[in-house]
């Protein structure tokens, strides 16, 4: 699967995520028409406004956006913000390039990766597991978004991507709290799924070659981070291990003597961090 344009459709402009036209349901939702006010409302609202209470409105109104009563202004607005993130932001922002990882390899060793493809955005079950995708169930699927990059040597190759979800902050935390509490980030039976690229140093990147992994659930946003690695010569790998358990400066697996580890690890990270500088710059915007 690739970017090119479906025929016939009209080809995105530059920097949009999307690679063919959209459909209305790929299209952020019409808000409803308001009607116009009349003299009574309209003094009304002045009033509340000396009152105060539009103050308290705002507050109610941003509990609202994200299904939690005790959530701050801010925090509704990085949830707004974040959930449409993966249609309102140029793909080569969600997904750089070129991800410079300085001291993210064995040895705080300096990384280099080159994006090799980004995947059409999809539903969740073109990238996840059965089982992951029950695990995710709770928080809902949104959208999934997906890229393949390559080392500097193109020795590996690495998928990472990210699920926006249409949980509010309360069911984000209680996600978190099971994958940190039943440890399924270590669970082989979750691991995504790969990006393979025809044509590429990753067309070999399938299911039998995924080596190590990560998946870690925001609670600042409604997001789901995930990364797998392997080999790009295509071998298959018996014994795949979690990153966190191949960065362990003790681990002999082949996953973890390779690196596979630490890149999972890093690049998910960098396009964490991109994302929420992204939703962090869009959110101080002035209005």
């Amino acid at each position: 699967m690739d970017l090119t344009p479906r025929p016939g459709a009209t080809p995105a402009p530059p920097g949009a995520y999307y690679a063919y036209a959209e459909t209305p349901a790929e299209t952020t939702t019409r808000l409803r028409p308001v009607k116009a006010r009349n003299p009574a409302r309209t003094v009304a609202a002045a009033v509340c406004a000396v009152l105060g209470l539009g103050l308290i409105g705002g507050a109610v109104t941003g509990s609202w956006l994200t299904g939690d009563s005790a959530a701050e202004p801010g925090a509704a607005s990085a949830y707004t913000v974040g959930r449409s993130a993966w249609h309102s932001t140029p793909v080569d922002t969600l997904f750089p390039r070129t991800l410079k990882g300085d001291g993210a390899g064995p040895g705080a060793t300096d990384r280099v990766w080159t994006r090799v493809a980004v995947a059409s955005d999809s539903g969740c079950a073109a990238g996840l597991d059965p089982l992951l995708l029950k695990t995710l169930g709770p928080v809902g699927c949104e959208r999934l978004v997906r890229a393949t990059y390559t080392d500097a040597t193109r020795s590996s190759v690495t998928t990472v991507g990210m699920v926006f979800t249409e949980a509010d902050t309360e069911a984000m935390g209680a996600l978190d709290t099971r994958f940190t509490t039943q440890h399924l980030a270590n669970r082989s039976d979750l691991m995504p799924r790969t990006y393979p690229v025809k044509g590429t140093v990753a067309e070999g990147f399938g299911d039998p070659q995924r080596a190590s992994w990560t998946v870690h659930v925001l609670t600042e946003l409604p997001v789901v981070v995930f990364a797998v690695s392997g080999f790009a010569d295509g071998r298959a790998v018996t014994e795949p291990q979690p990153a966190a358990a191949a960065m362990a400066a003790d681990a002999t697996t082949a996953p973890a003597q390779a690196g596979l580890g630490h890149e999972a690890k890093g690049i998910a990270d960098r396009v964490e961090r991109t994302l929420r500088r992204t939703v962090t710059d869009l959110t101080e915007k002035p209005a």
